[in-house]
């Protein structure tokens, strides 16, 4: 088949399917994961380690290139730049400081001569997964130079004792199934992986009995890609847009925008289903054994469904959604900011990073104020609700958690989606006309939070705590 019918056959099955023929290539190259990991486990599993690095290599690279042409070759110059690093300054923090520099610079860069004012499907989706890994192993061969009693219990795991060579970087970093939309997994996951101690009990270099929990995964990442589908026949990002939207009924636009909410996270979840069910294929995911003796597969998983679908507070969502990259922030960014001595702080400083990670759209930075400031408000309701023993006791009655469950899950279901506007719309003129849309709920909610309403809850129950004194 020439080059120009196959992407003949992409553009008409991309128009059928309504997506783009970027979106497609970048689909097609999740489910290549899964012959792929067929392949490995019957030909190269257990096999010599080099040979496994360049299987992983080349296949990643080459549907790297199908995705993005000659432009995948950044990904590969920036990896030989920290190897050389490594290689120069050894573990020594010099290093973890040029790694970080250097990719994040990087990345903004190919940000600014790449961006358009839509979702960009290029050379830096990629990249910026690749930002993190390569951050990751500068920190993790640092922490694999300094006494142990120092690190903290999840740098002990990925901690690494000797420096990575160059093509076991190459097979880690373009892992077919990890490098173009995640899941995220630190060196030391791979190169225990590749040296077969996830293999079959009893045996040292036969692949896993794992391949029903992958396809139940890849099951589920089908369903969602349905459901993502079926969402899209009702609201989509331009229908917010619309004076048709703007002039509905109040309840119908709060539900309108959960279900838009539900619409956008679900094309990232599909996304991470199917691509967490084909490591699980390859073995890569094995994650010790339950207390019944079975082995589990959750070791790269991005999405904790069953708290996902039944969140009753923001908090549940972190704990929930993109496992892997906020795991990654914590134990790389928060966690290493403790020496500042305010929580806060350190929050704020990870979010901006994740701003920063994204890009230059003032929507990313938006949306993650709204993150910071929802956090914020729900913790501080939580301490005034904890501090007053009429209030803690009224919301832990039976008789008013049935309707709280229920207020709480509307809440968070309508909510995430207004704190997702301006992540998925990225312009100002576009988010804002959204927000006005949806009548400004989010910030006449949880911005006007610390400006009026807590400090006025706060007066009055002091004051009604100074009378019963």
């Amino acid at each position: 088949m020439s080059v120009e019918n196959s992407s003949g056959i992409l553009v008409t099955l991309s128009d059928l399917i309504g997506v783009t023929e970027a979106a497609l290539k970048l689909l097609l190259t999740v489910l290549a994961g899964y012959p792929l990991a067929f392949v490995h486990r019957k030909y190269l599993y257990g096999k010599d380690e080099n040979l496994q690095h360049l299987f992983f290599t080349f296949s990643g690279l080459l549907l790297g290139y199908w995705n993005y042409g000659v432009d995948i070759f950044h990904c590969v110059f920036t990896i030989f730049f920290t190897y050389c690093t490594l290689l120069i300054l050894k573990g020594a923090a010099v290093s973890v400081a040029v790694t970080f520099i250097f990719n994040l610079s990087y990345l903004l860069i190919g940000y600014y001569y790449n961006s358009t004012d839509d979702y960009d499907i290029n050379w830096t989706m990629p990249y910026c997964i690749l930002v993190l890994r390569l951050i990751g192993i500068a920190y993790d061969f640092y922490d694999g130079h300094q006494p142990l009693e120092k690190l903290s219990a999840d740098s002990k795991k990925v901690a690494l004792d000797r420096r990575p060579g160059f093509l076991e970087m190459l097979g880690h970093c373009f892992f077919p199934s990890g490098f173009l939309v995640g899941p995220q997994f630190p060196l030391k996951r791979y190169r225990d992986f590749v040296s077969g101690k996830f293999s079959r009990k009893g045996t040292s270099d036969q692949p896993p009995d794992c391949v029903h929990a992958a396809i139940m995964r890849f099951a589920l990442g089908v369903f969602y890609i349905v459901v993502f589908q079926i969402l899209k026949l009702f609201v989509t990002d331009e229908y917010l847009l619309t004076d048709e939207f703007g002039s509905s009924n109040f309840l119908r636009r709060m539900l309108l925008l959960g279900m838009w909410g539900r619409h956008t996270l679900y094309k990232y979840i599909s996304c991470w289903l199917l691509s967490e069910g084909a490591c699980i294929l390859f073995g890569l995911a094995y994650n010790g054994d339950d207390e019944n003796g079975s082995p589990k597969w959750d070791g790269v998983e991005n999405i904790k469904l069953t708290i996902f679908e039944n969140t009753t507070e923001f908090n549940h969502y972190i704990k929930s959604f993109n496992l892997n990259t906020n795991q990654w922030v914590a134990q790389y960014v928060y966690k290493r900011l403790k020496f500042l001595g305010n929580r806060y702080v350190s929050q704020f400083a990870a979010l901006l990073f994740l701003a920063v990670w994204h890009g230059y759209h003032t929507g990313y930075y938006v949306c993650f104020f709204f993150e910071f400031i929802v956090m914020y408000m729900e913790r501080d309701i939580k301490s005034i609700v904890k501090s007053n023993e009429k209030l803690s006791n009224f919301f832990s009655s039976s008789t008013v958690q049935l309707p709280l469950q229920i207020l709480l899950r509307v809440y968070t279901f309508v909510f995430m989606g207004w704190c997702l506007l301006p992540f998925a719309l990225l312009n100002f003129e576009r988010y804002w006309k959204a927000f006005g849309n949806a009548s400004y709920v989010g910030i006449m909610l949880f911005v006007m939070w610390p400006l009026l309403y807590a400090p006025i809850l706060k007066y009055f129950l002091k004051k009604k705590r100074g009378k019963a004194e």
